[in-house]
């Protein structure tokens, strides 16, 4: 049985990073991976990166097959090179095999039949398969044709010319306004009685309106009861009625990785929503064995895995004082067109907090740039706290907003007041050059 310093299940972004600072520490790293199609984890072949490939293409005006094919090429791409970035290490094992826990320090490798082909140790042990789908049980759902999650999708192999999208998240408004670009016609389905219930009213509503302004049609307190076949199409039953589609996506969230893992066989405590339990140091209920990126739960993107990665390197390479209670403001951007991105707090939430706050806002069409952007969609708003002067949130949603927000939570991580934004020197013409007026005090 083979020992290693270093086991990681999983190759995403927080284990393919810390496996390969470890090999360069000395350390001997098992890198755990169940599929090849996974090297580099979700962001690089199955999230963010053939989305948003789908979604710049669709805006420049590519066809369906022309984008999809560009997108296959640039996960390809990506997938060899993250294998071979770690596979040319000689500190590191590449396991082709899923893991499964057979105590708190031993690890069995299963092939694809679910047999056992070894078994081993390690000091200590990362845990970050990430999460998956999050399929409702309804009627009809797994015999009806044409139904997929955000991963089937990606990978359809015909253009619907009718999608509906089951559920009103992010990854909903993702997807139709990516497919409505690239020329299929998009009805969304939510449960709830409004389109992103979190954001700034205004904000989103803007939004909405955009979305429903290319076609997509939006339904709220909308209930799915169940799917069926009617000849090549698709039947969905709503208590709105039926709405016939080529082409169905469940955006009803996903939830933590951890089937088939053994952690029964473990002491690793699980929460209520299935997430592996950590402690701030991303440490789990047993001492030696630690859970990153979105199998532990919270917010799930491909940076918050990044910075997981950071924590671990402090804890376990470093003086530990690396924690998630100090990685400052997470910001965050839904790649719909144009991107709608945040930071912080609302109005309505600096309100409810008790804060002395002024809000500020300009609409995109006020901007030189959006002239040479040839898009005057959107509107740009700010929190500002009136006491000490700093930013305490801010609500984009426009063209090139989310490069822009990663400076304002830079702003409000470094405590630096809303003034110097209001009065700093931007190039021209930019959109940056928006926080002249945005962040200027009223008079």
């Amino acid at each position: 049985m083979t020992s290693y310093d270093l086991i990681i299940i999983g190759f995403g972004k927080a284990g393919k990073t810390l496996a390969s600072f470890a090999a360069g520490q000395g350390q001997h790293v098992a890198l755990i991976e169940q599929s090849s199609k996974m090297y580099g984890g979700t962001c690089i072949n199955i999230g963010c990166i053939p989305s948003k490939t789908l979604v710049h293409d669709g805006i420049e005006g590519a066809s369906f097959d022309e984008a999809f094919s560009r997108k296959n090429e640039v996960v390809n791409a990506l997938n060899k090179k993250n294998y071979n970035n770690l596979a040319s290490k000689d500190n590191i094992d590449i396991l082709d095999y899923k893991a499964s826990f057979v105590s708190n320090n031993e690890i069995a490798l299963l092939d694809h039949a679910g047999n056992v082909k070894d078994k081993i140790t390690g000091n200590k042990i990362v845990i970050n398969t990430g999460a998956q789908a999050n399929i409702p049980k309804i009627e009809g759902i797994k015999t009806t044709k044409n139904i997929y999650d955000s991963t089937g999708l990606l990978n359809i192999n015909f253009q619907p010319k009718d999608l509906v999208i089951v559920g009103g998240g992010y990854i909903a408004l993702e997807f139709a306004s990516m497919f409505s670009n690239l020329g299929t016609h998009v009805t969304i389905l939510e449960h709830g009685d409004v389109i992103m219930p979190r954001e700034d009213r205004e904000v989103a509503d803007l939004a909405l309106q955009d979305l429903q302004d290319k076609g997509i049609s939006v339904h709220t307190n909308v209930e799915t009861t169940a799917f069926s076949n009617e000849g090549d199409s698709t039947i969905v039953h709503t208590n709105h009625g039926k709405f016939k589609a080529d082409a169905v996506l469940l955006a009803t969230g996903r939830k933590p990785n951890i089937d088939g893992l053994g952690l029964e066989n473990t002491d690793v405590k699980i929460g209520q929503r299935g997430e592996i339990q950590v402690n701030s140091q991303l440490q789990t209920s047993v001492k030696h064995i630690y859970a990153a990126g979105d199998v532990k739960g919270g917010l799930q993107f491909t940076y918050i895995s990044l910075d997981d990665f950071r924590i671990l390197r402090s804890q376990l390479f470093g003086d530990g004082s690396r924690t998630t209670e100090n990685r400052g403001n997470i910001p965050y951007t839904v790649f719909i067109d144009p991107p709608l991105s945040r930071v912080g707090l609302t109005a309505a939430e600096a309100e409810a907090q008790g804060f002395n706050f002024l809000e500020n806002k300009i609409y995109v069409n006020t901007i030189p740039r959006h002239k040479i952007n040839n898009d005057s969609r959107g509107i740009f708003k700010v929190v500002l706290n009136k006491d000490n002067g700093e930013i305490l949130g801010a609500s984009l949603y426009g063209k090139e907003s989310e490069e822009l927000i990663n400076l304002i939570k830079l702003a409000i991580d470094q405590h630096i007041p809303y003034t110097v934004l209001s009065e700093n020197i931007y190039t021209h013409p930019t959109m940056a050059e928006s926080f002249n007026d945005l962040f200027l005090e009223p008079l």
